[in-house]
C-alpha cells in the first residue's frame, strides 16, 4: 500500500474491516506539496472544513472498490455513458456500470439526488466504474461498433443489465486534492454487452431524424418532458443533429450546451408575457449552501451571484468570501459567463419559473458557500436546487429596499457586499430611470 495513504487505513475504516486490506490497490493521483493533508491524517481539520473530503471519498473508494476482483464487471447500468475532453478531438468514450445488479437509476440521474447527503453523492459517483476507448468526436457520423450500443443505451430509460470486460483490473484513484468531483475506478475497455434496453422512444425518434438540428432537437424533447439529464447525455453521445454533421461532445460541454440552449428558448418566450406585480423573495438550503432569489416587477434581466467562504474549493486559502458573478441585460449576453455552467443552469431554473407562470421578471440569484460542501459535486446541484427554491413559497413585497431586507435575513454575507458585486440591484437602487425623469415634469 502507497505510504501516502497508509493513514487512511488507520483512521477511516474499523479494525476489524483493515484487516480485510480494502484500501489495497488505491492510488493517489496527486499529491501538492503544499496539501496538509498528511500532516492533518483527517482528524485535526487543518483545511478548516467541517469534514475531511478525502476521507470522505476514501471511504467510498474502499467500499465500492472491494467488489473489483477481476477484469469483468457485472452490473446494471443506471443507463450511464460518459465522453470525456481531454485529447479532443479524439476522446475517451464508454459506459458506466456499477458493479452488483438492481434498480441504479439513482446513480446516474441528479434529478433524484436532491434532498441526499453529500457523502450519499460520492458514494453515487465512486459506483460507477467507467469503461474507456479512444474514439473520435466525428464519428458520429458513421457510428459503428461500440458507438452504437452506447447510443442505445442513452436512450434507456430504466437500468439495464450489462457485462464490462477491461483490458486490465480498474484503477482505484483517489485524489489528495480537494477540488476534484468524484469519479469512479476506470480502465481501457475491451468489451462491453448489454441487454434489455427499455429505449425512450421520444429520444428514438430525434435520433432517426438526420434532419432535425440538435438543438430543435432538444427543444421538442424538453417540451415532451424528458429529463434535461438525459437529453444532455444523448446529446454527449452525438445522437442529435443533422446528419453529416453530428459529433460527440465531452459530458461537460454537453451539460452547458442543453441548460444555456434550453434556457435561451424559454427566455425568448416570457419575454413575450406581462412582468410580475411584486417583488418575490425566495430561500433554499442545501449540502450547505444557501440559495436566494430576487424576482423583480422588470423586464427580463438576469444575473447569478456565488459567493465562496474560506476553506472552501475556490477559497480555499481566502479570509474573506469570494463574489463573482454575471449578468445579461433584456437583450442577452454575446459572450461565455465568467463562473462557467452554473451561470447556465440557474437561468434555465429562473426561465422555466417564469415560463411556468407567463411572465417576465428581473431575475437575482444568489448563493453562498459555506465549508460544509466538502467536494464540487457538479453543475447539477444549482440546477435543483435553483428548482427547488423557486418552488418554495415567496415572501412578496411592494419595494425593492423591503425585499432586500428580508434576503439578507437568510444570508450571512451583509448586503452591502452583494449590492458592490451586483451590476442589477447597483442599476435598481442607484440609477435614474426615464419613468423618474416623466414623474417629475408631471409633478
Amino acid at each position: 500500500m502507497s505510504t501516502q495513504i497508509k493513514w487512511l487505513d488507520d483512521i477511516i475504516l474499523p479494525e476489524r474491516t483493515a484487516d480485510l486490506g480494502l484500501l489495497e490497490g488505491i492510488e493517489v493521483a496527486s499529491y501538492p506539496s503544499s496539501s496538509l493533508c498528511l500532516l492533518c491524517k483527517g482528524g485535526r481539520m487543518l483545511c478548516g472544513k467541517l469534514r475531511c473530503p478525502v476521507i470522505a471519498k476514501a471511504q467510498s473508494l474502499a467500499k465500492y472498490g472491494q467488489m473489483l476482483d477481476s477484469d469483468v464487471v457485472d452490473g446494471s447500468t443506471p443507463p450511464g455513458v460518459f465522453v470525456g475532453r481531454m485529447g479532443y478531438p479524439r476522446v475517451y468514450i464508454g459506459p458506466m456500470v456499477p458493479p452488483y445488479h438492481g434498480d441504479t437509476e439513482i446513480l446516474d440521474t441528479p434529478e433524484m439526488w436532491m434532498g441526499k447527503s453529500i457523502e450519499q453523492i460520492i458514494d453515487y459517483r465512486f459506483s460507477l466504474i467507467r469503461g474507456k476507448a479512444r474514439a473520435s468526436v466525428y464519428d458520429a457520423q458513421s457510428g459503428g461498433g461500440l458507438l452504437e450500443k452506447l447510443q442505445e443505451l442513452a436512450m434507456g430509460v430504466h437500468p439495464a443489465d450489462s457485462q464490462v470486460t477491461f483490458t486490465k483490473k480498474p484503477r482505484k484513484i483517489l485524489s489528495l486534492s480537494e477540488e476534484t468531483q468524484p469519479f469512479g475506478p476506470s480502465a481501457p475497455l475491451k468489451s462491453f454487452r448489454t441487454s434489455h434496453v427499455s429505449v425512450d422512444k421520444r429520444i428514438e425518434k430525434a435520433y432517426y431524424d438526420g434532419d432535425l438540428k440538435a438543438a430543435e432537437a432538444f427543444w421538442g424533447l424538453y417540451r415532451k418532458g424528458v429529463l434535461v439529464t438525459r437529453i444532455q447525455r444523448a446529446l454527449s453521445i452525438g445522437m442529435f443533429g443533422v446528419g453529416q454533421r453530428r459529433k460527440l461532445v465531452p459530458t461537460r460541454w454537453s451539460i452547458t450546451a442543453v441548460d444555456s440552449g434550453l434556457s435561451l428558448r424559454l427566455v425568448d418566450e416570457i419575454k413575450q408575457h406581462e412582468t410580475i406585480d411584486e417583488y418575490r423573495v425566495y430561500s433554499f438550503r442545501n449540502l450547505d449552501n444557501i440559495f436566494v432569489a430576487i424576482l423583480m416587477p422588470e423586464r427580463w434581466s438576469f444575473e447569478w451571484i456565488e459567493a465562496w467562504f474560506p476553506k472552501t474549493t475556490w477559497n480555499v486559502d481566502g479570509t474573506a468570501p469570494a463574489l463573482m458573478g454575471d449578468y445579461e441585460s433584456y437583450g442577452g449576453r454575446t459572450t461565455y459567463a465568467s463562473v462557467g455552467g452554473c451561470y447556465y443552469s440557474t437561468r434555465l431554473a429562473a426561465a422555466e419559473r417564469l415560463s411556468m407562470e407567463r411572465r417576465q421578471a428581473s431575475a437575482l440569484v444568489l448563493r453562498e458557500i459555506h465549508p460544509g460542501y466538502i467536494v464540487p459535486v457538479g453543475v447539477w446541484n444549482v440546477r435543483e436546487s435553483v428548482r427547488s427554491t423557486l418552488k418554495t413559497q415567496p415572501a412578496k413585497f411592494d419595494v425593492l429596499q423591503k425585499a432586500l431586507g428580508y434576503a439578507s435575513s437568510k444570508l450571512t454575507i451583509p448586503l452591502r457586499k452583494w449590492i458592490e458585486n451586483s451590476v442589477m440591484l447597483k442599476q435598481a437602487l442607484f440609477q435614474k430611470k426615464i419613468t423618474d425623469f416623466l414623474h417629475g415634469d408631471r409633478n
